[in-house]
């Protein structure tokens, strides 16, 4: 069930500066509204590991509140396009986790409890710096769910073009005034990670590339945001909080969370509406990442985002797809060039070839348990949403296309040129046509 929207006045540009409580829920009413073909700007919050050290958050997130889209019925798509990502921090801290057993019941995510008072996601605060900074409101015990293993703070330039890591003195000094250099935005209530000074890792250089590792509809049933994909779904299944599922419910999820780096400016998202107006929300921005953030985690940041929302009426689809800028594409996925066109014509008229496909990339986002399961996801919904066989898929992935991991365990990209006809019916072709001409 999802609570029925009362009518309001949608606007041609909604901002966007509050946030959920770590949960996606269909049935809590949409306070924003935006036009068809409208802007959406918001001050997003930093992702992982904040919410993660902030027990009063029910999941590993603290996404932006969704935005209802005006004329989006359930069966239908939202193309988002992400017309600019800044990133806003100053510096920020990361590295891999692991979960402290006495502090939560089922999942270090979402039903953190305090060790000593056992309240479940208590208040917070900070005190002093390092990994025993944030401490339960109740009784001033140490509460966090999760320890850095190997962890680093990393700096960021003005130009926000690469980042340095920091030595002890430098982290501890950020560590002292952490939302000021996270730029933490003002209705946020996480605690900020660099808090806890980690130095692992000193005079490392990165490039920065921001993405959205959050950016979806809202599912059909209530999720933590981090849970909503189909690898980190595991979690729920057979859970004891209020947001466990069972196995074939988790079929509800958007796959918002995936962590996928060709997610930046100047991409378009194509995401399922399986509630009214859809509920566009949008976080955990990080600085750059590699295929698969191997570590679990990368440089979440705070930053200005500026999307547009397109409504694609009855086109039915059950998770993402993605249109990643041209840079992006596989190599063989790359629309062709004339030239190319013109070698393929003279090879055609060879062989008695009389007629050549006119293609274009997509790119469809599968999620799973294991990298597997993710691919035969996605293998599965570009099938279906053709209505081809598996088989056709595959092989048009192998000599067309790639798949890619997106996030390890559980996110990839089956990537792969589309016929004409197949975007046509499909209800895609003017989109990505448009996109890549």
């Amino acid at each position: 069930m999802t609570v029925e929207q009362k009518p309001k006045v949608a606007k041609q540009t909604v901002y966007v500066n509050e946030f959920t409580d770590g949960v996606l829920d269909p049935n809590k009413e949409m306070e924003y509204v935006v036009k068809d073909g409208g802007y959406i700007v918001a001050n997003t919050t930093p992702g992982c590991w904040g919410p993660m050290i902030t027990p009063k958050l029910k999941g590993g997130h603290e996404v932006t509140k969704p935005v209802y889209v005006e004329g989006a019925e359930v069966g239908d798509a939202i193309a988002i396009h992400i017309k600019s990502i800044e990133v806003t921090s100053i510096a920020t801290a990361s590295g891999n986790d692991e979960p402290i057993k006495e502090r939560f019941t089922s999942d270090p995510f979402v039903d953190k409890k305090c060790p000593n008072c056992g309240t479940v996601n208590p208040d917070t605060y900070i005190d002093g710096i390092g990994e025993k900074a944030v401490r339960c409101k109740n009784c001033d015990a140490d509460v966090t769910p999760f320890r850095i293993l190997h962890g680093y703070t990393i700096a960021f330039n003005e130009e926000k073009s690469l980042g340095v890591t920091l030595n002890k003195d430098a982290a501890e000094k950020v560590a002292k005034d952490g939302k000021s250099y996270m730029c933490t935005p003002e209705a946020s209530i996480q605690n900020p990670i660099v808090a806890f000074a980690p130095h692992d890792m000193v005079g490392t250089i990165a490039r920065i590339r921001p993405f959205l590792g959050q950016l979806g509809t809202v599912p059909k049933r209530a999720f933590p945001d981090s849970h909503n994909a189909g690898d980190f779904g595991q979690f729920l299944i057979g859970a004891k909080h209020d947001y466990g599922i069972t196995k074939d419910q988790l079929e509800d999820r958007t796959d918002g969370h995936m962590d996928i780096n060709r997610v930046r400016e100047g991409a378009v998202l194509i995401c399922p509406v399986k509630v009214p107006g859809g509920g566009v929300y949008l976080g955990d921005m990080h600085a750059m990442q590699g295929n698969g953030e191997i570590a679990g985690h990368t440089t979440d940041v705070a930053g200005i985002v500026n999307l547009q929302v397109q409504v694609l009426k009855g086109v039915t689809i059950d998770g993402p797809i993605l249109l990643p800028v041209e840079e992006d594409l596989p190599y063989l996925a790359k629309p062709y060039t004339e030239k190319e066109k013109q070698q393929a014509l003279k090879l055609a008229k060879q062989w008695g070839v009389k007629e050549l496909e006119e293609s274009y990339p997509v790119s469809f986002i599968g999620t799973g348990a294991n990298l597997n399961e993710a691919t035969d996801n996605g293998l599965q919904r570009a099938a279906k949403l053709f209505d081809i066989t598996v088989s056709e898929v595959m092989n048009r992935c192998t000599i067309t296309g790639s798949i890619d991991i997106g996030r390890h365990p559980g996110v990839v990209t089956v990537t792969f040129l589309a016929p004409k006809q197949y975007l046509e019916k499909a209800g895609i072709l003017e989109l990505v046509k448009g996109f890549y001409s």
